[in-house]
């Protein structure tokens, strides 16, 4: 996944403007306007970095002639103690950009940091690691590019780019019959979109698979031992993702039952920031 810079640029500049408002009073009551100094981004746990290019693009928008320099790269991996990066020129501009940087970057790499994890407890398994909506707002494309960073899968964006057929979805739409027969009709006349639908049990996976017309199948809050069989049900005539109260300590089980993808919520609902100290070089 790639990120849109001029979006990014916009969401840091309400960043800035939500932190600094009229001026960043502490910095300029007690520091000269001339006085320059250096700074330095240290890891004070072990990670993956993300964000680091985002963070630079902040000190950029509070002050175009800080000198920026990255010694790690998004994707990285960084141990205590490691700079990340280093930052010099006018100390006033380097303070008032410091805590919007370190938010971005922090978060960024928790959650790179956590989705690392998670694809190592799957790895020798055919069964991907996706990411989910459960995203802070606004914040989606930031998210979603450090779950790819830490080696995941991006989910659907949005409501837009895949339908999803979801539990609330098919009782309103009175069924699971009526909720694919006309999504599949929408999709014929109006989009190229794969539809995916949730189960929830092995009554709702026969209605399901008595129907047919859609591209993958999303079995919520299945047991392990239930998983496996559904798997075998499906026999690869349709994609098939595993969903609901997956943990880090259950993930492999899950991805084991030959499933082709698993998505986790928590990757980017549930993350602590990575971290990291931004310090200044006396």
């Amino acid at each position: 996944m790639t990120l849109d810079k001029n979006y990014i640029a916009d969401h840091i500049r309400q960043a800035l403007k939500e932190d600094i408002g009229t001026g960043d009073y502490s910095s300029i009551c007690c520091i000269d306007a001339a006085e320059t100094n250096v700074a330095r981004l240290t890891a004070k746990q072990d990670g993956i970095i993300c964000g680091v290019e985002i963070a630079e693009m902040v000190f950029e928008q509070v002050d175009n002639t800080l000198r920026f320099t990255a010694f790690k790269h998004d994707g990285d991996r960084i141990k205590v103690g490691d700079v990340v990066f280093r930052v010099e020129g006018s100390a006033r501009a380097i303070l008032a950009a410091e805590r919007t940087a370190l938010n971005y970057i922090q978060r960024l790499s928790g959650i790179a940091t956590q989705t690392a994890e998670y694809v190592t407890l799957i790895e020798g398994t055919d069964a991907k690691l996706l990411d989910t909506r459960k995203t802070t707002p606004t914040f989606r494309m930031m998210e979603k590019y450090a779950v790819a960073v830490g080696g995941g899968c991006n989910h659907r964006f949005g409501l837009y780019d895949m339908i999803m057929l979801k539990d609330n979805h098919v009782d309103f739409a009175g069924g699971i019959e009526k909720a694919i027969s006309q999504a599949y009709d929408f999709v014929k006349q109006n989009k190229t979109l794969k539809i995916e639908i949730e189960v929830r049990n092995f009554a709702e996976l026969d209605k399901v698979l008595a129907i047919g017309h859609i591209d993958r199948i999303m079995l919520d809050n299945f047991s392990v031992k239930d998983l496996k069989r559904a798997v075998e049900i499906i026999n690869h005539r349709y994609e098939t993702e595993a969903s609901g109260g997956i943990t880090k300590q259950t993930i492999r089980s899950y991805a084991q039952t030959g499933v082709d993808f698993i998505s986790v919520g928590a990757l980017t609902h549930h993350i602590a920031s990575l971290d990291l100290s931004l310090i200044a070089d006396k």
